[in-house]
């Protein structure tokens, strides 16, 4: 059954791999380009995606904006943080 939201209309001409949105399919075609518009200024680094380069930079500067309510530790990626908070809850998710 086609449900709301199942079609790709935006298709790669070189794998034919389809996407929902036209900026996905921009993004997974610098895979087969090569290009990296994305340079970081503070060493020759370049990246096809930004949020990867946002990261990238943050090992420059030191920021760290993602914060854990329960101790205050700071960390530059969110995925960091959410395995963080972890050890404060408890939660095991991938234990069974």
């Amino acid at each position: 059954m086609k449900q709301h939201g199942d079609e790709k209309p935006f298709l790669c001409s070189a794998c034919q791999k389809a996407f929902t949105k036209k900026y996905c399919l921009v993004v997974h075609q610098r895979l087969h380009t090569g290009e990296k518009p994305y340079a970081c200024k503070f060493c020759p680094e370049s990246f096809a995606r930004r949020d990867r380069f946002l990261i990238h930079e943050r090992l420059h500067t030191g920021e760290q904006p993602f914060v854990c309510g329960v101790c205050k530790k700071s960390f530059a990626e969110k995925r960091n943080l959410v395995f963080h908070e972890r050890l404060h809850s408890g939660e095991r998710p991938y234990v069974l």
